[in-house]
């Protein structure tokens, strides 16, 4: 697996949350009360979305995270975007949060499935970011945190060989393999079978620096060409115009990672017939995770820099639902596979008579390895660890 893969996956990941919270702040009635002192609802979405791009591109969270290092499960990578969603006074619930996942991992699977080129997974995060930017394009302090995220991409992606971005390529599918979660916008447009898996098209552009399919050259050992051959091809190709710009700015040309909500379009989620069965696969750390200490390390550090913002006085935030009604949440969440819904981990980090309680609870989700025989004892070592928190 790549060691390089985490920041691409986290950034592409978080673009797409970014997308639906706007699409589903904007469409989503706003009480007048919860609105600061009759502000439209044009400024509480902007606040909530500023309040999200400044945590999720903090600058010791985003140090963190361009460490190389192996991806950590699923459930501790969910755990980052809870807190992520969190970090406004916007509230999500369980089946709301289930819901905003799927959507976000489904919409990002595709986009790599679709990647002419595995380099182009770099085009695709720059188009998040330019779209992240566009959010925030009246906020100078969190926009200058994107762009330094966006010169560290460059810096370190950029330099790479074909061979590692292929190797990403393959990391972030092998984290996808078992995700076939039907979506209804790609259902409509027919891209996703019934059985969530994707359909993926056999026309369209080659990849740029390849030619079009259908001509073979024979040579001889001199490398000298001595016969052509053609042959006909089942799809309809195109030679690209030009090459998308790997440059803070510039024009991209591929359009994937680009917002699909932009639009108003229905975007219920629905468990795929084959996805209900799939317990064996789907529920992770049943035998404990040898990687478990260091995944910790990884979730401490991380969500160290990662506040939950309280609303003040007695609110509780504002509810953001996921679905057309309350009704459809709350089946959703009755529904919901045992095995594949989540709980949101909110870790505090102060000295109170239940936090080895809390601690528990979070050994509970992450499954932790027993340690070593001559090592620190368990409950010794995480404590120590929540102690940076």
């Amino acid at each position: 697996m790549s060691t390089r893969t985490l920041p691409l996956l986290f950034l592409n990941l978080g673009g797409e949350m970014l997308y639906i919270l706007d699409q589903r702040l904007r469409a989503q009635s706003i009480p007048g009360e919860k609105a600061r002192k009759g502000e439209r609802r044009s400024l509480f979405v902007f606040a909530v979305m500023n309040d999200i791009i400044s945590a999720m591109f903090k600058k010791n969270f985003i140090e963190e995270l361009f460490k190389p290092q192996d991806l950590y499960s699923k459930k501790a990578l969910r755990t980052v975007y809870d807190r992520l969603a969190h970090t406004s006074i916007m509230r999500l619930n369980q089946a709301s949060m289930d819901k905003l996942y799927d959507l976000m991992t489904m919409a990002f699977k595709y986009q790599v499935l679709l990647c002419p080129r595995p380099r182009d997974i770099l085009l695709v995060t720059f188009n998040h970011l330019d779209a992240i930017k566009d959010f925030i394009s009246d906020s100078p302090g969190i926009l200058n945190q994107v762009d330094e995220t966006f010169r560290q991409l460059i810096e370190t992606y950029n330099c790479l060989s074909d061979g590692e971005f292929q190797l990403i390529r393959q990391t972030l599918l092998i984290f996808f393999q078992d995700m076939h979660i039907r979506v209804s916008i790609f259902l409509k447009d027919k891209v996703q079978n019934s059985n969530g898996r994707f359909v993926l098209p056999i026309s369209g552009p080659v990849p740029w620096g390849t030619e079009v399919p259908g001509l073979i050259r024979i040579f001889n050992h001199k490398g000298v060409e001595v016969k052509r051959a053609e042959f006909t091809t089942a799809g309809n190709y195109s030679t690209p115009q030009k090459e998308g710009s790997f440059e803070l700015y510039g024009d991209r040309v591929l359009k994937l990672g680009t917002n699909m909500y932009s639009v108003t379009r229905p975007v219920e989620t629905h468990m795929a017939g084959s996805s209900k069965n799939l317990a064996s696969q789907a529920k992770e750390n049943i035998v404990p995770n040898p990687l478990a200490k260091e995944e910790l390390n990884f979730l401490a550090r991380l969500l160290g820099g990662l506040d939950i913002q309280k609303p003040a006085g007695g609110e509780t935030g504002f509810r953001l639902n996921l679905f057309t009604t309350d009704e459809e949440e709350e089946h959703a969440a009755q529904t919901r596979p045992e095995e594949l819904s989540y709980k949101v981990i909110n870790i505090e980090a102060t000295q109170e008579p239940g936090r080895r309680e809390e601690l528990s609870r979070i050994l509970g989700e992450l499954e932790v390895a027993e340690p070593r025989p001559g090592s620190a004892e368990k409950g010794e070592d995480l404590l120590a660890l929540m102690d940076g928190l």
